[in-house]
């Protein structure tokens, strides 16, 4: 595995395990994790290739109890607009999108580590309102799971129903954003060593966290998944103010 980097590839894994846990989706840990390693442009093309592979994973895994109204209330706005937040990613500085996704990160977390009680009300306008958040967000930062996972919680479906859902509702940005980020520029040759891992890494992940999910309640693993989410946000600040 010349010049492939073994670290960057088990946090990915990581990422993928805790996601799928979580609720909230892989790429709320993969994105920062990636600036690491790769420029803000290239993560974007390579989170939306490795969720596609994570993504069918979970619709093979997790797909009894697809909820159809629920796909097409969430999904089709989020298709619109991660389109726009795909294009939009490309007039504004790396930068300022790095500080807004740092910025999310931090006020995401604190927001429901201190007000667990939010909820969403389970309307169909909330369910397109949320889709937009998400499919916006996903295209422009690249992580929207988080926004969309919290719609979803308002209508109160089944473990299994709602990362099925989820996932096909993410399966949809996802293929959608590929085809811009390309068009965009964002997915390079010297990156493309990394495919084949990620969609490995994507399958197993998601097998894993099938396992795991069963012996931990969702609601306590909630509260691990947005303190991590937190620390990521931080370093992900002052990383941008110590490379100034």
């Amino acid at each position: 595995m010349k010049d492939i980097s073994v670290v960057f590839l088990l946090l990915a894994l990581i990422a993928e395990i805790i996601g799928t846990i979580g609720g909230f989706g892989s790429s709320v840990f993969f994105v920062p994790i990636g600036n690491f390693y790769f420029d803000f442009y290239s993560v974007l093309g390579l989170t939306a290739v490795f969720h596609l592979s994570s993504n069918l994973s979970k619709i093979f895994l997790f797909k009894k109890g697809v909820d159809k109204k629920l796909v097409l209330r969430l999904g089709i706005p989020s298709v619109l607009f991660v389109i726009i937040g795909g294009y939009l990613s490309k007039l504004l500085q790396v930068h300022f999108l790095e500080i807004i996704l740092g910025i999310f990160l931090v006020g995401f977390s604190l927001l429901f580590l201190i007000k667990s009680e939010i909820v969403f009300k389970p309307s169909a306008q909330n369910a397109i309102v949320g889709g937009s958040l998400s499919g916006f967000s996903a295209g422009l930062l690249g992580t929207g799971g988080a926004i969309r996972g919290l719609t979803m919680a308002a209508f109160n479906l089944e473990k299994s129903a709602f990362i099925a859902t989820s996932a096909l509702i993410d399966f949809a940005i996802d293929f959608s954003r590929t085809i811009v980020y390309y068009n965009n520029g964002y997915i390079h040759t010297e990156e493309l060593k990394y495919v084949p891992f990620l969609f490995a890494i994507g399958l197993l992940g998601t097998w894993i966290g099938k396992k795991i999910l069963v012996y931990i309640p969702q609601k306590n693993f909630r509260k691990l998944s947005l303190s991590f989410i937190l620390l990521i946000g931080i370093v992900t600040i002052v990383q941008l103010f110590i490379t100034d």
